[in-house]
């Protein structure tokens, strides 16, 4: 059996996780974050989904570059999005920014399906490759404009993004499944804001902040 240098770093990356959800319940409601999702960062080798020269640094309670002024978010902020995504065993989920593709591989774990944008190309080949590694066979990605979505196979029952638009995008509202529910960084670039959107079984939306954060602003969007 060969052993993975890196496991102890995950399990420790886990622990500072857990010990940051418990400093932020009072601001996102969340006093423990959802086990599987807890066990699905444990699992994904978190080093092989950034460049080789910073593989020492992947399980650090931080965001890293990942080359074309990119960035793969820090551990803790992925964790809560997760979790207030709320990712089930039969969804289809659309990510929107799929970087070098480690969060796409930890929905891999936790949805049926992912399909995964990413307006970078050379990110996304990358991205393929590391995905292909570590055997995620229901991930899906596209190189294209997140802004938009991916209206081939909507609707989803969750949206995930990884970008900052001001104002959530119109096309990811209608591609969202009525009773699903999405998680979006928003808001003018020193005011942004993690916000969960729920579309009602009618069709209503319904949105709510959960604490501020600072996302790249989303390529894409009309001006940028």
């Amino acid at each position: 059996m060969v052993s993975d240098p890196y496991s102890q770093l995950r399990q420790a990356m886990v622990q500072i996780i857990a010990a940051h959800a418990d400093a932020t319940k009072d601001e996102t409601g969340i006093p423990t974050f959802d086990a599987r999702i807890l066990a699905a960062m444990e699992e994904v080798p978190r080093h092989a989904f950034v460049p080789a020269e910073i593989r020492a640094y992947a399980h650090v309670d931080g965001p890293l570059p990942i080359g074309h002024d990119k960035t793969i978010s820090q551990p803790f902020i992925a964790a809560l999005m997760t979790t207030l995504l709320d990712p089930q065993s039969g969804d289809t989920v659309l990510e929107v920014g799929t970087g070098l593709g480690y969060h796409a591989s930890v929905l891999s774990r936790l949805a049926d399906k992912v399909y995964s944008i990413e307006i970078v190309e050379e990110l996304s080949r990358q991205a393929a490759i590391r995905l292909g590694e570590v055997g995620c066979g229901n991930v899906q990605l596209r190189v294209g404009n997140g802004y938009h979505g991916w209206p081939e196979n909507a609707p989803y029952d969750k949206i995930i993004v990884a970008a900052a638009p001001e104002l959530i995008p119109p096309d990811l509202l209608q591609q969202l499944k009525p009773g699903g529910r999405m998680v979006i960084p928003a808001g003018l670039d020193a005011a942004q804001q993690l916000m969960v959107v729920e579309k009602n079984p009618d069709g209503k939306i319904k949105t709510r902040s959960v604490l501020p954060v600072r996302f790249a602003a989303m390529e894409g969007v009309a001006g940028f």
